[in-house]
């Protein structure tokens, strides 16, 4: 295993933050996907239980300083029914994001995709919530790199009810409103994804995430990006609290943090 590798798990192990890698950091994408697929081999994550995308978003780019989006691989861990409850103390720096996940029916091999060829490998769609960890410094320090490296902020989530009859409508249209606490703190349309979220599964069916994994699998789920940008809790949620991704078209999506 490498040693930027070693240096992400042990932070981890920790509960610290990833100092930048200096010398052993990852110098370019390519080589900051073979990292994260080290980090999911020793967390016995091969083949991962799905993907998810960050910075789908022109807004979300700006604010991680990346000049497109970036993946990250899902362990089946982060795999949970909407509801659940968290306790945040397991948690650095959380903060939460509001979601369009699917699961796939059938494989998406990695290489050039269209958003048509990506919908028709889609089974379900469902409103999703990420949890991520602010685990980074000076992002502009660390590099894109070593962020993808450590998996782009992922740390858990929950997936929604899959909605019925999801083909017939209009998913850049869905408009998602975040509440924490019960208050709203948030609100975007599935077209920020990258124009349309089946935009983002395509980009992921071609990113060097998918390259790194061998492709996309049938029964993988992929949180497509947030339609809000990231909601840290510290000055938000002070206590115990529930998080809601409330989408028009699409369902609730819930989690609680004790």
């Amino acid at each position: 295993m490498s040693a930027a590798a070693d240096t992400i798990l042990a932070a981890r192990r920790a509960k610290r933050l990833l100092a930048p890698l200096g010398g052993d950091a990852p110098q370019d994408i390519a080589t900051g996907y073979a990292v994260q697929r080290e980090v999911a081999e020793a967390l016995g994550a091969v083949p991962p239980a799905g993907f998810k995308i960050g910075a789908t978003t022109k807004q979300m780019q700006d604010y991680l300083g990346l000049a497109g989006p970036a993946a990250g691989f899902v362990p089946r861990s982060s795999v949970n029914a909407s509801g659940t409850v968290f306790r945040r103390a397991d948690f650095l720096n959380p903060g939460v994001e509001c979601e369009i996940g699917v699961r796939l029916g059938r494989d998406l091999p990695c290489g050039p995709c269209t958003r048509e060829q990506a919908a028709a490998a889609v089974a379900e769609v469902f409103p999703a919530i990420e949890i991520v960890e602010k685990r980074y410094g000076d992002l502009a320090t660390l590099g894109t790199p070593t962020l993808i490296a450590d998996q782009v902020f992922h740390a858990s989530g929950v997936l929604g009810t899959p909605v019925a009859d999801w083909r017939a409508l209009d998913l850049g249209a869905a408009r998602g409103e975040f509440r924490i606490g019960g208050k709203v703190v948030g609100a975007g349309h599935g077209r920020d994804l990258l124009g349309h979220p089946l935009e983002a599964l395509a980009w992921l069916a071609g990113s060097g995430g998918a390259a790194a994994f061998g492709g996309l699998k049938a029964g993988q789920v992929v949180w497509l990006g947030s339609v809000t940008p990231p909601i840290w809790l510290d000055g938000v949620l002070e206590g115990p609290g529930e998080v809601e991704a409330d989408f028009d078209l699409l369902g609730i999506a819930r989690l609680h943090f004790a």
